[in-house]
């Protein structure tokens, strides 16, 4: 009868999938992922969105100014991130997840003592590029090296850590900062990520389950379409290859709108939020119910990848996404804003979640930093512009209006565009599908 309850147990039987019946090695990692996306929070626009106003007050920067600053060091952020994933690739991601965690709360302490407009947008660059990029993207390159078959579920478990972050860090940060203030509340992140995740790394990380004599899954074989006849391991394509390929741009251009449209509505979250009547205390406490929204929509999303791929989950993620520019120019209450945030919130996590398991699904596990690096770089770009863009055009037709509306429209098109593309039908990359029951979508 035990048995038959441990073989009914649906977490027994996601985490034990080895042969031998004991625990795979790979949910640590997981683990640890969700430890790193939750520690990402003072990097994200989400945190940033609450120090905004503080930080205009207190320096006396316009809104176009910071959000000029936020774009500039984004943008100096992508020569970081194209960076660090080469040296991925190379060193692996534990030295390199030690070396950025150390780097990211150095960057945390510097913004503490940024008061002009130069140091802030090195501040800026740093948190951008270690924050949202570096520090994600050497997680998910550990998770799709230790799953495939798998992948969607693990990464969807990971993605809970960014959701927590989103959950609990902006009232956190609204509590400090009205208590001892934006500088010294960047103080104790750094000290936070350096305590919490420099340790972990170096104990718990392991670059790939071959480095503990394991396969991906916990299997007893490596992945169908991995080994070459002579034996030896498929290592991916190259850098170049992959920035020169049509299939890539035709990717990435559409995966990178969500991040531009979601940045900019997050970073003006409260201004949009004042122009209907709702408080600052209204526009960061509906990060709770986005974050509740957005870590079911990544979990959904995780399975469906799994089971469909993640080119028609984007798609639809995309089309969810036209709306919360619309929805925004009307919200009225709290209420509606909850019902904004959830909607935006639902997009946005099965589009990330897409971002996060797209590359392996068409470019295989291995050498896939450059792959993803280069991703990441054209999505960078994209979310410096997002607030940029807002924010400018704002001001040119006198409010929000004209600019949501084309936000919206940008998200249509990307949704278009993946849909009426069909690139595992033009890629000669390696394809290690996540199931056998996996669509050619």
């Amino acid at each position: 009868m035990l048995d038959g309850l441990r073989e009914g147990n649906p977490i027994r039987s996601l985490l034990t999938q080895r042969g031998d019946g004991s625990p795979f090695y790979g949910w640590i990692i997981v683990a640890v992922g969700m430890t790193v996306i939750f520690s990402s929070g003072p990097g994200q626009s989400y945190l940033f969105s609450v120090f905004l106003d503080p930080i205009i007050e207190d320096t006396g920067l316009s809104r176009t100014t910071i959000s000029g600053l936020y774009a500039l060091g984004t943008f100096l952020s992508a020569g970081m991130v194209f960076v660090i994933s080469g040296l991925a690739d190379r060193r692996g991601p534990r030295w390199t997840l030690t070396l950025v965690a150390f780097l990211f709360g150095i960057a945390c302490f510097t913004m503490s003592a940024a008061s002009g407009a130069v140091l802030i947008a090195i501040a800026l660059a740093s948190l951008r590029g270690l924050g949202q990029g570096a520090l994600p993207i050497n997680s998910t390159l550990l998770i799709a090296s230790w799953f495939v078959s798998k992948r969607g579920r693990a990464m969807a478990i990971y993605g809970l850590g960014g959701a927590l972050s989103t959950a609990t860090l902006p009232p956190v940060s609204r509590f400090l900062i009205e208590n001892v203030g934006w500088q010294t509340s960047y103080a104790i992140f750094g000290l936070f990520i350096w305590l919490a995740l420099i340790p972990l790394t170096l104990i718990a990380v392991r670059n790939e389950p071959e480095d503990m004599g394991l396969y991906p899954d916990g299997a007893d074989e490596p992945p169908a379409g991995e080994i070459r006849a002579d034996g030896t391991r498929e290592t991916g394509p190259s850098r170049s290859e992959v920035v020169r390929s049509k299939m890539f741009w035709l990717l990435v251009l559409p995966l990178a709108m969500p991040s531009l449209v979601n940045t900019a509505l997050i970073f003006h979250q409260a201004d949009l939020f004042a122009n209907r009547g709702l408080s600052a205390d209204v526009a960061a406490g509906v990060f709770v119910p986005y974050a509740v929204a957005s870590a079911s929509s990544n979990v959904v999303s995780g399975l469906l990848v799994d089971r469909f791929g993640p080119r028609l989950v984007f798609v639809t993620a995309a089309t969810v996404l036209v709306m919360p520019p619309l929805l925004v120019q009307v919200i009225s209450s709290p209420a509606t804003a909850v019902g904004y945030a959830m909607l935006m919130a639902a997009g946005s996590g099965a589009s990330m979640m897409v971002s996060r398991t797209i590359w392996a699904h068409f470019y295989g596990r291995h050498g896939l930093g450059g792959v993803q690096g280069s991703a990441m770089v054209v999505t960078i770009f994209s979310s410096a512009l997002g607030p940029f863009f807002l924010s400018s055009l704002r001001d040119a037709f006198n409010g929000y209006a004209v600019p949501l509306v084309l936000m919206s429209g940008m998200m249509a098109a990307a949704s278009i565009v993946m849909f009426l593309h069909r690139p595992d039908r033009e890629s000669r990359a390696v394809a290690v599908e996540p199931s056998a029951t996996t669509t050619s979508a």
